[in-house]
């Protein structure tokens, strides 16, 4: 479980790394995951920059594992209730391969376009896991914008939720200075959906390697609209101090 300070940098900043949650047996196995996929299709010769796989979670539980086999469950648990997540059906392996002299000029946030059915692909919270050490800055690092998940909300409760589709995933608001996702293979990224972030550069040596998992509270999507005003509604075991933040209803 996430202790206070943990939690209160959650709430103020969106985001929260957490050291050494990862065994290094199962970054180890979970590694071996991505050289079988690599190995079954590699980028092409001239690939730099993002390169990313999608597999479906049940045909890649080396994976999975790093998330559901280890203590990083319990920790977006204690974020969101225990019991009230569901288990991603698909896992992202993202890649970024240097050399990429890249600097992302402003945010996103996820879930557009929409699907079929009109909705726009929003969720709770972003699980990542480092599969390769990202010690200093412009190594693949991946880019956000802290305090944006309240600003975001704030920007909806104001032009409406479907300001979400105008916006095409890149809301017109004022940025903070962003920051790059530092850490060891093993730790766990835990983000608010609302959190503005981007693909940054590599100028490394190596190539950055990572897992995201796209987590949802159960009973999430009918309430996508409520969610985009209230960051919060989805967090029920996590009462937000932020005066920024509407009151529940």
């Amino acid at each position: 479980m996430l202790d206070q300070r943990q939690r209160d940098e959650f709430t103020e900043r969106g985001f929260v790394v957490i050291p050494r949650v990862v065994p290094e047996n199962v970054v180890a196995e979970a590694t071996r995951g991505i050289d079988a996929l690599l190995a079954a299709d590699p980028p092409e010769a001239h690939v730099t920059g993002p390169h990313f796989f999608f597999p479906d979670a049940a045909d890649v539980p080396a994976l999975l594992a790093p998330l559901t086999g280890t203590p990083a469950w319990s920790y977006a648990e204690s974020l969101v209730g225990v019991g009230k997540l569901d288990v991603p059906g698909q896992v992202q392996v993202a890649l970024n391969i240097p050399p990429f002299s890249h600097r992302p000029g402003m945010h996103h946030i996820d879930g557009y376009p929409p699907g079929p059915d009109g909705r726009p692909y929003t969720f709770t919270m972003l699980a990542g896991v480092l599969m390769s050490d990202q010690l200093g800055e412009d190594g693949g690092n991946l880019w956000v914008w802290p305090g944006t998940h309240l600003t975001h909300a704030e920007y909806f409760r104001e032009h409406g939720p479907d300001a979400f589709f105008a916006a095409g995933g890149y809301p017109p608001i004022r940025l903070p200075e962003p920051e790059q996702i530092r850490g060891r293979a093993g730790d766990l990224l835990l983000a608010h959906y609302l959190l503005g972030h981007n693909i940054g550069g590599n100028t490394a040596a190596e190539t950055r390697r990572a897992l995201y998992f796209r987590l949802k509270r159960t009973g999430h999507d009918p309430r996508w609209r409520e969610f985009l005003q209230d960051p919060w509604l989805d967090y029920d075991a996590f009462p937000p101090r932020s005066p920024r933040t509407p009151p529940r209803h």
